[in-house]
């Protein structure tokens, strides 16, 4: 039954993620890949909703739809590539932002759950 509930919040987290993705590219050009930044951001803030939840909704929200959401393999692909091209400063502020932002997001996140 668990594996079953993860599956349901995945099955939602990993669409919704290539669909903001993809409308993020198709809209909007930044420096550094702003719709993964994006992403990780706010399914940062969604674990933190989560963490003080009752056990289905961690495994939905949580585990499931938060774990399928964000992408850590992809932000670390794309600083990988920033550095292997020479765009130090741009990986770097990518890195800082992506560490910063998403611990404020899950405090916030757990902070509005008190």
């Amino acid at each position: 039954m668990r594996a079953l509930l993860i599956a349901l919040g995945a099955g939602v987290g990993a669409p919704l993620r290539f669909i903001i993705d993809k409308e993020v590219k198709k809209h909007h050009r930044s420096l550094i890949p702003i719709e993964t930044l994006l992403i990780n951001t706010v399914g940062s803030f969604i674990l933190g909703l989560t963490v003080r939840s009752d056990g289905n909704t961690v495994l939905i929200l949580g585990t499931g739809f938060a774990g399928a959401f964000t992408t850590w393999s992809t932000f670390a692909v794309e600083t990988h590539h920033m550095f292997d091209h020479k765009h130090h400063l741009k990986a770097w502020l990518y890195l800082a932002l992506t560490l910063v932002l998403g611990i404020f997001a899950a405090w916030l996140g757990v902070k509005l759950t008190n």
